[in-house]
């Protein structure tokens, strides 16, 4: 994405309300276009490679309507692209909601406007209800991805070829397809994907640069806040994607996401995360998202009482900078190639993050000075 950056670092979710963090503290995140502006200024000036959104048409009910205000992707990365230099910024778009030459022309165009700069986040399936409000009902998971293989191939013929087209398949048909103008400078945008299944896993393999997969974690101390990745279990899927993407004769980029409470010492990190996503943690809005997953509500049971805490804390650095830049470091050594911050309130607590915790991950190799 630019840099020859070991380690890349981007921004993600900031365009939805809350970000990722279900809480009802009044300083959480707003996504509004003014704070997304200033966020997306703020990252391009630091160096960071990436700006990273989460495609969301609903979001969640409760008392903090958690991630219920979301920019549109890609009009929202073509206006950043106009006001960035550097940075790559990505839309994320829902294949069956979108036609691929509607599609197509819409990303050409934020291409043109970054001068090459932006990226494409392909998801292949969302959520039930949110495909209720386009009268566009959940296709099975196999018939997504193949829906999602025809449409890809669209849209790379769309930026490419010189001649019109046909295309006859079971999902689409077109007859003497054009776009123009074509992508910036004859390269074609960024394609990442974050299938979990192995059918996801094999489109993304397939068809895409970079993958995007979850970090689990073996041990969380609450009393410390210090996070023990599951160093063998996530090195062993890093490498088999790796394996995986050879065999297609391709390389990608393994990516991941760490939600970040970063603050001068590690006592003032812990009273944060407690205070935040405890005392004030907006469980409507949790409860709400176990729901979605098939999982009932049952405060009695210690099994859902877990879960809800793994999902309210997501994949934490809790800490002072030593403990957030042990955390990156510790994720590169895995493989990871980058790594998308999610933060309670982006514009005030990202300055620390470059001030403290970037010089630390220069000092280590992993990156160099902007």
């Amino acid at each position: 994405m630019g840099t020859a950056n070991k380690l890349k670092l981007g921004v993600f979710s900031a365009n939805i309300s809350s970000g990722v963090n279900a809480t009802l503290v009044p300083e959480r995140w707003s996504a509004s276009w003014d704070d997304n502006l200033r966020l997306a200024q703020m990252t391009d000036e630091y160096g960071f490679e990436f700006f990273l959104p989460v495609g969301r048409w609903r979001g969640y009910d409760g008392p903090t309507l958690y991630q219920a205000t979301c920019l549109e992707t890609i009009t929202w990365a073509s206006a950043l692209l106009a006001a960035t230099k550097r940075i790559f910024v990505f839309g994320t778009v829902h294949t069956p909601l979108f036609h691929p030459l509607v599609a197509a022309k819409q990303m050409v165009t934020a291409d043109q406007v970054g001068h090459g700069r932006f990226g494409l986040n392909i998801v292949v399936g969302s959520k039930e209800d949110e495909f209720a409000m386009f009268g566009i009902p959940l296709a099975e998971h196999e018939d997504r991805y193949a829906q999602g293989q025809e449409w890809i191939t669209i849209v790379r013929r769309l930026w490419t070829e010189p001649d019109d087209f046909d295309f006859n398949g079971a999902y689409y048909q077109l007859k003497g397809a054009r776009s123009l103008p074509k992508t910036y400078g004859g390269t074609t945008p960024i394609l990442l994907n974050a299938g979990t299944s192995p059918t996801g896993r094999a489109f993304a393999l397939r068809n895409c640069d970079a993958f995007f997969t979850a970090v689990h974690t073996s041990n969380f101390d609450e009393a410390t806040g210090i996070v023990t990745p599951d160093i063998s279990g996530v090195k062993a899927v890093v490498d088999d994607l790796r394996s995986r993407a050879a065999e297609y004769g391709r390389k990608v980029g393994v990516y991941t996401n760490v939600n970040v409470i970063c603050r001068p010492t590690q006592k003032e990190a812990i009273e944060y995360y407690r205070y935040a996503l405890v005392e004030q943690a907006d469980w409507v809005a949790v409860d709400a998202q176990l729901q979605q997953q098939g999982i009932p509500r049952d405060l009695d049971s210690p099994d859902y009482l877990r879960r809800r805490q793994n999902l309210i804390r997501r994949i934490p650095a809790i800490g002072d900078p030593d403990a957030v830049a042990r955390m990156f470091i510790s994720l590169s050594e895995i493989g990871f190639d980058g790594i998308g911050i999610t933060l309670l309130n982006y514009l005030d607590e990202l300055p620390l993050i470059r001030q403290e915790v970037v010089p630390r991950l220069e000092a280590a190799g992993l990156r160099f000075p902007t």
